[in-house]
Order: structure tokens, then C-alpha cells, then sequence
């Protein structure tokens, strides 16, 4: 039996919220970790409990927007540098490291004392 567009929809999220799962499970300095579309709109995402949000609501939505931009214009240069890999942001109270999959995008935010961000994002791109 073939699957409903509706089912597939389905599967995709609950899929990439397993994966965030993993992903907060890979340190206690990620604090967030979600999916979000080419339009910048969230799909999945969870914050690691205790946490207190850095954004308030409308600021998340217009921080994935920019997000979804930046990873969709670089799309344009990759016959030229090659694939993006991944992205990272450092801002004084936190880090945001954004990895394409495909048409979606995961973004991860970490805390800025983080031991080794470089081992943590190969982590996350493991579980991809």
C-alpha cells in the first residue's frame, strides 16, 4: 500500500524530532535543537528542559527566517566553493551552528563555554 502525502508528512517530522532528540542528547551544553524549512518555518524543536529561551517567539520566527535565507543564497555559490557543510554563529551568549539536510536546515544552539564545538558538530552530522 502506498503512503498519503499526509503519512510521509507525518513520518519526515517525527523523524527529524527523533533526531533532535539525539542531538540535545549529545551534550548538556546544547540547548535547543530544531528543524527548520527553506521559509525559515519551524518543523520540530525542542529546548533542553530548564533552559530559558534567549528569543521570545516572534524573535525565534525572525531569526529562522534569516536562517532559511542565508543557507538558500548560499545554494547559488555552491558550484563554485562546493556544498555548504555547515554554519556557525558566535555570539557572546550563545553559539549557533545550522547544518543543511537536504531541504531543511538544523539548527542548534549551544552554550559559549562549550568544550569542543568542532567534535559536537561532527557529532550532530553523525546522527544525520
Amino acid at each position: 500500500m502506498n503512503k498519503t502525502p499526509e503519512q510521509k508528512w507525518k513520518e519526515s517530522i517525527i523523524s527529524y524530532r527523533k533526531n533532535c532528540q539525539k542531538i540535545l542528547a549529545i551534550s548538556k551544553s546544547i540547548r535547543y535543537a530544531g528543524v527548520i524549512n527553506e521559509y525559515g518555518r519551524t518543523l520540530t524543536g525542542i529546548i533542553t528542559s530548564g533552559i530559558k529561551p534567549i528569543l521570545k517567539p516572534e524573535d525565534a520566527k525572525n531569526e529562522f527566517f534569516i536562517v532559511s535565507n542565508l543557507i538558500t543564497l548560499r545554494h547559488a555559490q555552491a558550484k563554485a566553493f562546493g556544498s555548504l557543510d555547515h554554519v556557525v554563529l558566535q555570539h557572546k551568549k550563545a553559539i549557533i551552528v545550522c547544518i543543511p539536510d537536504g531541504n531543511v536546515v538544523y539548527y542548534v544552539s549551544l552554550n559559549q563555554g562549550i568544550k569542543s564545538l568542532d567534535d559536537t558538530i561532527r557529532k550532530i552530522k553523525n546522527l544525520l
